[in-house]
């Protein structure tokens, strides 16, 4: 059932464009690597991991790295990434506002586990925003790149793809917009965007549009729709 009275569905990724986690996410998993003997550089690891789910990136480490991360790393890194979150993490500068003022259906679709998609907004005061309409990369087949997790949340609310407005920051996230057949506006204003050539390399993946400040959000949606 179709549920678009109001016009569009926007669809929010977490890390990197609601809450300014990736500097801290991309610093425990190159130390998790190292401690299993594989060392990345920040700019590589940002380039071939970025908006990827955990389980997407342990399969490219199997894959092209022979190393196999068993339940216990992964859990250990887990214990690591959250309390940094807890005592580290912020909201993407001026992400509040824009929730508190915006009228269109929202929700959340990332490549995150719910439990991390959800400490990571409550502990940033963004929660009650989106609850319950929050959605994981482990509700569906294939992660972003692939288009299914957009589609997944496009269904669930009631919207076609043609009125979804996804906001990501990540390529992965833009390719699966896109692939989605859904509008992306790409978002560079998070702290990791200069450590990840983020302007550089989603200029070439040609988003609608591209911003650096969560004060230019509004006037994207309204645009889009004319």
């Amino acid at each position: 059932m179709m549920n678009e009275s109001n016009g569009k569905l926007v669809i929010f990724d977490c890390d990197g464009v609601l809450v300014d986690s990736e500097p801290i996410s991309f610093a425990v998993l190159r130390e998790m690597l190292a401690d299993a003997g594989l060392e990345f550089s920040e700019s590589w690891a940002y380039e071939n991991f970025l908006g990827k789910s955990m389980a997407s990136i342990t399969a490219m480490i199997a894959n092209e790295h022979s190393l196999m991360l068993d339940d216990e790393a992964l859990g250990n890194m887990r214990k690591r990434l959250y309390a940094r979150f807890e005592t580290e993490l912020e909201p993407v500068h001026g992400v509040a506002d824009i929730l508190a003022n915006l009228s269109l259906t929202h929700c959340v679709a990332s490549s995150s586990q719910l439990e991390r998609i959800r400490l990571c907004l409550r502990k940033t005061g963004l929660i009650d925003y989106f609850e319950p309409n929050i959605f994981s990369a482990s509700m569906v087949a294939n992660g972003k790149p692939a288009p299914d997790l957009f589609l997944h949340a496009a269904r669930s609310m009631g919207f076609s793809p043609r009125n979804c407005i996804v906001v990501e920051d990540s390529p992965a996230g833009i390719h699966a917009a896109k692939a989605a057949g859904m509008t992306v506006f790409a978002f560079t204003g998070a702290s990791h965007a200069v450590a990840s050539n983020l302007l550089a390399i989603v200029e070439n993946l040609k988003p609608a549009a591209i911003f650096d400040d969560m004060a230019q959000l509004p006037g994207l949606i309204a645009a889009s729709g004319r």
